[in-house]
């Protein structure tokens, strides 16, 4: 019953509002594996292997994991060389944020293990104040703006925020195939809520012409489902392999944000799969590496381009301003590209009670130039990460576990939307840097 408890309060927590680092993907799960920049899918360390590859978890015995991660992104946005007005810079409020993490395992037996794991997948948070772009503003207002301003970097009235947050429960049973290799799966049972303020300028695109399902509607929430399976392999004393694959997760839509996201408030968790191979390279030194593909690009309202409605195969030839061109299957959406992570982390054990870690995290860029209105709300461009960690065996079978990371400052800048509109709005600019600090405490049971 206690653990129950604490699996649902785990549970409620996660689902706080957080920007990860690999597009809106963590860079790792497990405060071990954000010490070595995410790499954990040939790795055995925790009962994390909900998130990172389900074979990993009938290694690791009967254990509790316990932790929370201090997360910190700064993310600016700006527009300039508008000959209309509309030049701005604003600065998001939203800057702490803390992530708690939770996992278990128990042995049935040598070769079966059943656990579960509980995470924050990832998710987005903006907040900008309001009040960049003057009142009375003929672009603004012309858009049929209920208020006279002043209004934000989006001509919305009030402050800009937007809040996307996913927590998945992972079950997971791991089977010991041989003394080397094992499998393992783990259905995602996904939880995803939502909102967004400040984006009424935009009802001009929806089919009903008003914000009622665009913006400013409150929070909306959505459940859904899918599986990941792992294998890992044991090839030798010193190799050891690992491979991942997620489904994409079906979420019900947003009823509240129909008229915001692709295929009617659609917002479905992204196809992912990982390949990770760990060396022992001495007895106190190993080595680990990943390679992730995050499939942005099957998720239409994270896909579709925003820049243009009518670029894309279905768009219907609609002009850029177009009525309607909000919430269609095939219509305006982030114009997030597919991504490619690798993952690169070193564990050298430092003595019998000290183990020290690092690891650098590279991501390809899922915001492209081209679309970079609709990504002042979404940011999602740092590219590189380094990270520091270290696990401390604290007392018999119990063992604390720190992790720092950082990731580098990164910018994207491109051409606005409204210049479609034949408005000279000039250029847009969104940038981000992040750190973090991660603590988590385990038991051997």
């Amino acid at each position: 019953m206690k653990l129950k408890v604490a699996l649902l309060s785990i549970a409620a927590g996660v689902a706080l509002p957080v920007w990860a680092t690999d597009g809106y993907f963590a860079s790792g799960y497990g405060i071990t594996a954000k010490g070595m920049g995410g790499a954990a899918t040939a790795m055995s360390k925790d009962t994390f292997g909900g998130a990172n590859n389900p074979a990993s978890m009938v290694w690791v015995g009967n254990r509790v994991d316990v932790g929370v991660e201090w997360f910190s992104p700064q993310r600016k946005a700006s527009r300039s060389g508008s000959l209309a007005g509309l030049d701005g810079e604003a600065k998001s409020d939203s800057t702490n944020f803390y992530i708690p993490e939770f996992g278990y395992n128990h042995m049935l037996n040598d070769y079966i293990s059943l656990g579960v794991t509980v995470y924050g997948n990832g998710g987005m948070n903006t907040n900008y104040p309001g009040g960049q772009v003057a009142a009375g503003n003929p672009v603004c207002g012309g858009f049929a703006h209920p208020s006279p301003g002043p209004y934000n970097l989006l001509c919305g009235s009030g402050r800009l925020n937007m809040d996307l947050a996913q927590v998945i429960i992972a079950p997971t049973l791991a089977y010991k195939l041989n003394e080397r290799h094992s499998i393992g799966i783990s259905p995602l049972l996904a939880y995803q809520r939502f909102k967004i303020d400040g984006l009424d300028s935009f009802q001009f695109f929806t089919p009903s012409m008003t914000p009622g399902k665009l913006s400013n509607a409150g929070y909306d929430s959505s459940r859904g489902f899918g599986v990941r399976v792992g294998w890992m392999g044991k090839i030798n004393e010193a190799l050891t392999l690992g491979a991942a694959y997620s489904t994409k997760l079906k979420m019900s839509n947003f009823d509240k944000y129909k008229e915001l996201y692709a295929e009617q408030g659609g917002f479905d968790i992204p196809e992912n799969f990982s390949l990770g191979v760990a060396v022992k390279a001495s007895s106190a030194l190993t080595l680990a590496m990943d390679y992730q593909r995050i499939n942005y690009g099957g998720i239409k309202a994270i896909n579709n381009p925003g820049a243009n409605a009518s670029a894309f195969p279905g768009g219907g030839g609609l002009p850029p301003g177009s009525v309607g061109s909000l919430g269609c299957d095939n219509c305006r959406g982030f114009g997030w590209r597919s991504v490619n992570v690798y993952k690169l982390g070193v564990e050298y054990a430092y003595s019998p009670v000290l183990t020290l870690r690092g690891g650098y995290n590279h991501t390809d860029n899922p915001v492209q130039p081209s679309e970079m209105t609709f990504n002042i709300i979404a940011p999602g461009v740092v590219k590189d990460h380094v990270t520091l960690g270290f696990t401390y065996e604290a007392a018999k079978d119990q063992a604390l576990t720190m992790a720092y990371g950082h990731a580098f400052k990164n910018s994207v800048s491109g051409p606005s939307l409204f210049n479609s509109f034949g408005i000279p709005a000039g250029n847009e600019k969104v940038e981000m840097y992040q750190n973090l600090v991660g603590i988590a405490y385990s038991w051997k049971l």
